[in-house]
């Protein structure tokens, strides 16, 4: 396994991140895995070498941060890197969600409780709050660092503008400052290019985006009758609106794909995991056989021809996934 560093930190993470939407609770969504089938994927990533693990307290509401708390529980703190996140509604009250004072500070607290850590290495913020002053949410996360609780912060997908003007707010306060963007990027979603990815190159913000594969989309290997396939509304509403063209950039990676002698899966990793700026894909793992691909994908190496391929069919799209 390959260790970077996260942005111009000295943190050291994998060059493949673990997504882990997919462990905690089939309540949630039928696609999730519960803890009996967790166990062995989670086990698997840290004999891989893998030690950042990607959160988000929302994932089956705090129980995906409770089955990797468990699973991981005997492995040293030292080795692991959590990263959790908060925006979205953990329950039905009208403070239980969105990134005010109030909330933050009762969220880092409970995401603490189910990992059953002192701390987290890495928070972010899950979405941008229209209805929050931005220094608060700012200012609330700079206490959160300064308590103890949290060593880095992050955020994920949002415009480039809100990332800057929240950047500048904290140099200019003095606060703990945002060293990680997570955000929407593939072959088939590279709109990122054209504000978000050169911003972090120049602030020397680290990126881990996600989605590295579309949703399995660029995998070429359809499964259309898999659980997942036909209950993910969030894989349908970034992609079935622009499914003809897609194909046409999935069609590119196949060739490609053909010509490496390897799984279609694998050069669509390779491709994200060496764009320039990126840190380290997030990579969502369901079943034991799919770290192949993952961590073959590191070895690969694309040229300009083969990237010039795949780059020609896409076509530019509105934007997806901020919200």
């Amino acid at each position: 396994m390959e260790y970077v560093n996260l942005g111009r930190t000295g943190l050291k993470i994998s060059k493949l991140g673990m997504g882990c939407m997919t462990f905690g609770s089939p309540t949630w969504a039928p696609w999730v895995l519960d803890e009996e089938r967790s166990r062995p994927i989670l086990e698997k990533a840290v004999d891989l070498g893998i030690n950042f693990f990607d959160l988000a307290d929302m994932y089956s509401l705090g129980a995906s941060e409770e089955v990797v708390g468990r699973v991981l529980k005997n492995v040293p703190r030292h080795k692991l890197v959590y990263g959790s996140k908060l925006y979205n509604p953990m329950s039905g009250d009208v403070n239980d969600r969105g990134l005010s004072r109030k909330h933050i500070f009762d969220s880092i607290d409970g995401t603490l409780k189910r990992l059953n850590t002192d701390y987290l290495d890495l928070y972010s913020l899950h979405r941008f709050d229209y209805e929050t002053p931005l220094e608060e949410t700012l200012d609330a996360l700079n206490d959160v660092v300064r308590q103890g609780k949290v060593r880095y912060l992050g955020a994920s997908s949002m415009h480039a503008w809100q990332f800057m003007k929240a950047i500048g707010m904290q140099r200019a306060n003095g606060w703990a400052q945002f060293v990680c963007m997570q955000n929407h990027y593939n072959l088939i979603y590279r709109e990122e290019e054209r504000e978000m990815l050169p911003l972090c190159m120049s602030e020397g913000i680290g990126i881990t985006p996600w989605s590295p594969l579309a949703r399995g989309r660029l995998a070429a290997r359809p499964e259309p009758d898999s659980t997942r396939s036909q209950t993910d509304k969030t894989a349908s509403a970034l992609y079935d609106r622009t499914k003809e063209t897609d194909d046409a950039v999935v069609a590119a990676v196949r060739n490609v794909a053909e010509r490496h002698g390897r799984p279609a899966a694998q050069i669509a990793y390779a491709y994200v995991a060496r764009r320039p700026g990126i840190t380290a894909p997030i990579v969502g793992i369901s079943k034991l056989h799919q770290f192949d691909d993952a961590i073959a994908s590191l070895e690969v190496k694309l040229t300009a021809e083969d990237i010039a391929e795949m780059e020609a069919p896409y076509e530019p799209k509105r934007v997806a996934g901020h919200v």
